[in-house]
């Protein structure tokens, strides 16, 4: 296979990778507004719910390293043949689920399978698409691995407001089938490679990304430190990756995947980025529909699409950096990118009970712009320089580090906002006493005495009311230093593409 592919072949490939791309990232956050159905058609409780969540993630995150072996073991065609379908198999079972054991079950197919769509997508992108117009393959790419999460809670909230939760997975049928299709008319295949499995390398690994993955998802909801199933997780975790660490740089074997790719200046920039820009992307995502369904009263479905114009955002910055990349400094993309995330943050620690749609929609509208500015230029970038025969293990690796670095983002954002609601109501609790002198005419307009059991109650109400807007521009302010901490990142990054780029994959 040549670098590049004909512009109709190229467009066909790349419209039935896409399709796979964002039918996988959408179940990533798709299925989230559904969980309320499903507790009561699966009879679940809350805790054990979460769990629809927990195995997708878990399982999808540990499969994601053997993109690169399992690429070379049967070709990428066949392979990525192999994950679409058993993903719209696994999503078709997903649907018909009876029970939650059911669901469980066919959520970790639907991750193992689904695991290497992401990767195996850069990878062909890359390969397809000549050096030139490399900067708009990963703007295409882009807009499918960020903006699908984006939009997921709103197309959840419609298809499970008007049909049934069931249609959050039947919608990956058709998407699917039709991915499937043009990807066995139109991708071509990549010599099969002889590569042995390194099954002690794969067993640490597997350990202590499931260990983290785990303890990301669930820590904030079973008390972190409290709890005695996170810490015996997270000390096994961190056993298994330091083993792991140690054999693959002394082992003398090929590893599961090679952690030498980090030596790599740009890759492992790259890499740290995507994982801290996790807290602005994933953060923000889950902390703005608390405030606009809990505090705010709007219905699901309207709040799904009051966050969709950060998607819009993303999409038209991205197509905008898919044309700049190459000709202007890659720096400079990144850091205005930086910049604008970090002033549309800022201004969401603006946020009380009195704003308006427009000041929710254009901070979001301004964040994800400058969000779309960093991860092209980024996915990019840390691709560009390394061995092209690392090409798919590089993929693997770098949507691993995209895939904890969401986890880290909403494990971070939550843990900050119920942690910050508690002290600030603590604190917010200090004001009410009898020597306040705005308590009493407060009360009064309200006909209500600080001694009525019902002054007290509505006292209670507007305290938790407070203190859980407070926490939540405190969380927007740690979003927004977590994002200009980024900036001295760039002095690592390299100014611009190679003149010559990395050769095909395949070659």
């Amino acid at each position: 296979m040549s670098a590049a592919a004909a512009p109709l072949n190229r467009f066909m490939i790349t419209f039935g990778v896409m399709a796979a791309t964002v039918m996988q990232v959408l179940d990533m956050t798709i299925v989230n507004v559904a969980l309320p159905d499903m507790m009561g058609s699966l009879s679940a409780s809350t805790d054990q719910i979460s769990w629809v969540l927990t195995t997708y993630l878990v399982a999808s995150a540990v499969m994601m390293p053997l993109t690169g072996y399992m690429s070379d073991k049967l070709g990428r065609r066949r392979f990525l043949l192999l994950s679409i379908g058993g993903f719209v198999l696994a999503s078709a079972m997903c649907g018909l689920a009876f029970n939650l054991s059911s669901i469980l079950l066919f959520r970790i197919v639907q991750g193992i399978f689904g695991a290497a769509l992401v990767p195996l997508s850069q990878a062909v992108l890359i390969d397809v698409f000549p050096l030139e117009e490399r900067g708009k393959a990963m703007a295409i790419w882009g807009m499918g691995v960020m903006v699908g999460p984006i939009l997921g809670p709103t197309l959840g909230g419609y298809l499970t407001e008007y049909f049934s939760w069931r249609w959050t997975f039947f919608i990956n049928l058709p998407v699917g089938l039709l991915s499937f299709a043009l990807a066995e008319r139109y991708i071509p295949d990549t010599p099969r490679r002889e590569r042995g499995m390194d099954w002690l390398g794969l067993f640490l690994a597997s350990v202590a990304i499931a260990c983290m993955q785990f303890v990301l998802d669930r820590g904030n909801q079973d008390g972190w430190v409290g709890s005695p199933t996170i810490l015996s997780l997270t000390a096994l975790g961190v056993v298994s990756f330091i083993f792991f660490l140690v054999y693959a740089l002394n082992t003398t074997r090929k590893p599961v995947f090679d952690v030498r790719m980090f030596k790599d200046k740009n890759f492992a920039m790259g890499s740290f980025m995507i994982l801290v820009m996790g807290l602005g992307l994933f953060g923000s995502m889950v902390i703005q529909p608390l405030y606009l369904e809990g505090l705010m009263g709007y219905p699901t479905l309207d709040t799904g699409l009051l966050m969709a114009p950060r998607g819009i955002a993303s999409m038209f910055s991205m197509m905008l950096v898919g044309r700049l990349l190459g000709r202007v400094d890659t720096r400079l993309i990144v850091g205005a990118g930086i910049l604008l995330t970090a002033l549309g943050s800022h201004f969401m620690t603006y946020y009380n009970f009195d704003i308006d749609l427009f000041w929710i929609v254009w901070p979001a509208m301004m964040q994800g712009f400058g969000l779309g500015m960093i991860f092209v230029p980024i996915s990019t970038v840390a691709l560009s320089t390394l061995d092209p025969r690392l090409a798919a293990e590089g993929a693997g690796l770098f949507s691993l580090m995209r895939t904890l670095g969401s986890s880290v983002g909403i494990s971070v954002a939550t843990t900050l906002y119920t942690r910050g609601m508690q002290t600030d109501w603590n604190l917010l609790g200090g004001y009410i006493q009898p020597y306040n002198p705005q308590l009493r005419p407060y009360l009064e307009a309200l006909h209500q005495t600080p001694d009525s059991a019902l002054g007290i109650q509505l006292l209670a109400r507007e305290l938790a009311r407070q203190a859980q807007v407070v926490a939540l521009t405190e969380t927007f302010a740690v979003i927004t230093l977590s994002v200009i901490a980024m900036l001295p990142l760039l002095f690592f990054l390299r100014g611009k593409l190679p003149r010559r780029g990395p050769p095909a994959a395949s070659e």
